[in-house]
């Protein structure tokens, strides 16, 4: 369906460039099944399927980790248990059986809060050169690369521990700072390939997929843990991104233009809908503009209001289950894991419903951005002022963090597409800017939460809880008054100052 006067939807009505005036009719579309961008955002999704499964394995191997009778180690030193043990033949013991010869640590909940925060460390320090380098070059070899050199240093996990917390936290920070640049190199290949009226469904799918590895890597941690002893689990999950990475090569090209297998009937649709925004962004960046703009730092904060409930669940949620729940390893990983699977279920039918919208023109883009975020930060933020009134009930509890999570997959469709819509050709680099922010609550919402449970008690997680509710009621305020979808005037300036110089006078 042809956008308002028969442009580009990315670009400003009044342009001449013929690369502003063109956008193929309904007719034309080929269609997504089979499609070059469709398998472009399976193999992301399967990407971030790795990537969540290396970030998150530690939260569930943490429990294995911990020598529970060492009377150094404190995970469980409340003498009496907040809950107690559920019913059950499969929770009758709280001991964890591993292999025999399976190495366990003495870490206090201190140290365990910093070794589940120290992946972030090096998680913000490159999102914002990998977004712009993504930006220049394209994403391809930073997206690849970022999950390779993860998935190698997961396999370096046993020895570190072994070695000590110390090792293990830089290795961790490591990992990060490998796996910063994957979701900026992910927006700047968006930018160039996805069609505008396409944009929610391919960027939900694509970012889904790490909902859909934290569901994997969590119940697949405890099983390997109780079957084959912790270590075990960082070898499969960092076998799985070498593995992933070979298909990421043989498949994948920066740019439409450069595909070998894409058909010429959708390489012209891809091409002709994005307009000249589709193209690379030079060096230089009109960063003082980006600095005043108040669209750009209305994401910034609601992401950061956004992550703190979505990372205090998936570093901590484990420690929670097995603390005050009684839950048996097993039992934990696949409880602490179901609330994800609803979140990609609402992820991708919120993609297409924000398309729909779009497409059918029943609200504008900036409305459609703010029903989804709002929805899905105001909805996660009352279940999870439920789940602090659930008491000791394992149904419950289990029931509203499982729709808190999945309820907040609708922000996909949100806030987390709006970087692409208030400048395309920066996208990448934005959501390095974006991301940067969004990760500091990665690092500080475990070290709050280990600060508030020391003493394992109900009322501290009730504290954890209450805290991520508020934060996140506070970012859909502010996204709702200040948010917008509208393509930034410096964006759009910067683009036909190049036009300009490329065409010459007119």
């Amino acid at each position: 369906m042809p956008p308002p006067n028969g442009c580009s939807i990315n670009t400003d009505a009044s342009a001449e460039s013929e690369d502003t005036e063109v956008l193929l009719g309904k007719d034309a579309v080929p269609p997504q099944c089979c499609s070059a961008r469709l398998n472009l955002a399976v193999l992301m999704f399967l990407g971030f399927s790795v990537v969540y499964g290396l970030r998150v394995n530690l939260s569930v191997a943490m429990v294995a980790m911990v020598n529970t009778t060492d009377p150094a180690g404190d995970r469980n030193a409340s003498a009496n248990p907040a809950c107690p043990l559920p019913s059950g033949p499969e929770n009758t013991s709280r001991a964890l059986r591993q292999p025999d010869g399976t190495p366990q640590y003495p870490w206090d909940s201190e140290t365990q809060g910093w070794l589940l925060g120290s992946f972030f460390f090096g998680y913000l320090c490159t999102q914002i050169p990998g977004g712009y380098l993504a930006g220049h070059y394209g994403g391809k070899i930073f997206l690849g690369v970022g999950v390779f050199g993860t998935a190698v240093l997961t396999l370096l996990t046993p020895l570190a521990a072994g070695w000590g917390p110390h090792w293990l936290f830089a290795l961790r920070a490591l990992e990060g700072f490998g796996e910063g640049v994957t979701f900026p190199a992910m927006m700047a290949m968006w930018a160039r390939w996805a069609p505008p009226l396409e944009r929610s469904r391919l960027i939900s799918l694509s970012g889904s997929g790490g909902s859909f590895g934290a569901f994997l890597a969590l119940p697949l941690t405890g099983f390997l843990c109780e079957q084959l002893g912790w270590p075990a689990v960082f070898y499969f999950c960092g076998g799985a991104g070498c593995l992933w990475f070979v298909f990421w090569c043989a498949f994948v090209s920066d740019d439409p233009r450069t595909h070998r297998g894409i058909s010429e009937e959708e390489r012209d649709y891809i091409i002709n809908s994005i307009g000249a925004q589709g193209k690379g962004h030079g060096w230089s960046l009109p960063l003082l503009s980006m600095v005043l703009s108040v669209p750009l730092w209305t994401i910034i904060v609601t992401q950061m209001c956004s992550n703190w409930s979505f990372y205090t669940l998936l570093t901590s949620l484990p420690t929670y289950m097995n603390d005050i729940l009684h839950f048996d390893l097993q039992s934990n990983g696949f409880l602490s894991a179901l609330p994800y699977l609803g979140s990609v279920l609402v992820s991708l039918l919120s993609g297409v419903a924000a398309d729909w919208l779009i497409k059918r023109k029943v609200f504008s883009i900036t409305n459609v951005r703010k029903i989804f975020t709002f929805t899905g930060l105001l909805l996660p933020a009352l279940f999870l002022v439920a789940v602090c009134y659930a008491g000791c009930s394992h149904i419950l509890t289990v029931t509203f963090l499982t729709l808190s999570t999945s309820l907040g997959g609708t922000s996909s469709a949100g806030v987390y597409v709006n970087q692409i819509d208030i400048a395309p050709r920066y996208a990448g680099f934005l959501l390095g800017i974006t991301n940067t922010f969004g990760t500091i609550p990665g690092v500080v919402a475990p070290i709050v939460t280990g600060y508030f449970t020391e003493d394992h008690t109900m009322a501290g997680w009730r504290k954890v809880f209450w805290v991520a509710a508020g934060i996140n009621m506070g970012g859909a305020v502010i996204y709702t008054m200040f948010g917008s979808a509208k393509i930034q005037a410096w964006a759009v300036e910067e683009e036909e100052e190049e036009e300009e110089r490329a065409v010459g006078p007119r």
